[in-house]
């Protein structure tokens, strides 16, 4: 059986389990904090972070490694694409989101305000947070753009790229930290994504003492 090791509110972590509910694949959760460094978790992965896939005698670490192992291993559904150039935009797109997006804004936004909590690092950086909501509203609008003229964020079918874009989304949804009203496509793009049946466990984690807007869970916003 397949086993991940994640934290519930990383953005990483959703993305893989996006990934195995689309693909029907049963699989443990083990919640970990991985700041807590323990050695039974830095035997899987030295660099002490999540996700973590264990299947059978494989450790894939890495998220964007452990998408490539279950398409390898597990082809159908495939979550890249139809054609060649969706396939293409698949992967620019999640690139898109895990390394600029990341870089300015979930960084800003949810490493500040949750991370820096769930590791009792310190109080957040205000200049951050202004940066990272800030730039949030370019990236709304882009998505915006892209969904105005397809199906999905790459073309006309689901793919990894809604998966990704919409778990970084969904982290900051929870913190309150998306301007939805800058962007009615964006919006309407990501209640879609969260309505699909895969989304609903994400859309169940709490953590204590920090209570999601109460659009948060609403399949209808």
């Amino acid at each position: 059986m397949l086993r991940l090791y994640h934290q519930p509110l990383c953005p990483f972590s959703r993305k893989i389990r996006l990934v195995l509910r689309e693909k029907n694949l049963a699989a443990e959760l083990v919640e970990i904090e991985p700041w807590r460094r323990e050695a039974s978790f830095l035997e899987l992965n030295a660099a002490a972070e999540v996700p973590v896939l264990v299947d059978d005698d494989a450790v894939v670490v890495d998220s964007a490694a452990i998408c490539d192992h279950l398409h390898e291993t597990h082809p159908e559904p495939d979550l890249l694409g139809e054609t060649q150039a969706q396939r293409d935009e698949t992967r620019r797109l999640v690139a898109w989101f895990d390394v600029k997006f990341r870089r300015e804004v979930t960084d800003l936004l949810w490493g500040e305000k949750l991370l820096r909590r769930l590791k009792r690092n310190g109080t957040p950086s205000s200049e951050a947070l202004r940066a990272g909501a800030a730039n949030i509203r370019g990236h709304l609008a882009y998505i915006g753009y892209l969904y105005e003229d397809r199906r999905w964020l790459a073309g006309d079918v689901m793919t990894l790229a809604d998966l990704t874009a919409a778990a970084h989304i969904s982290v900051l949804d929870y913190l309150g930290d998306v301007p939805w009203e800058t962007s009615s496509a964006a919006r309407d793009w990501y209640a879609k994504v969260k309505s699909r049946p895969a989304f609903r466990p994400l859309l169940m984690d709490r953590i204590t003492s920090i209570k999601p807007p109460v659009h948060y869970d609403d399949l209808d916003f």
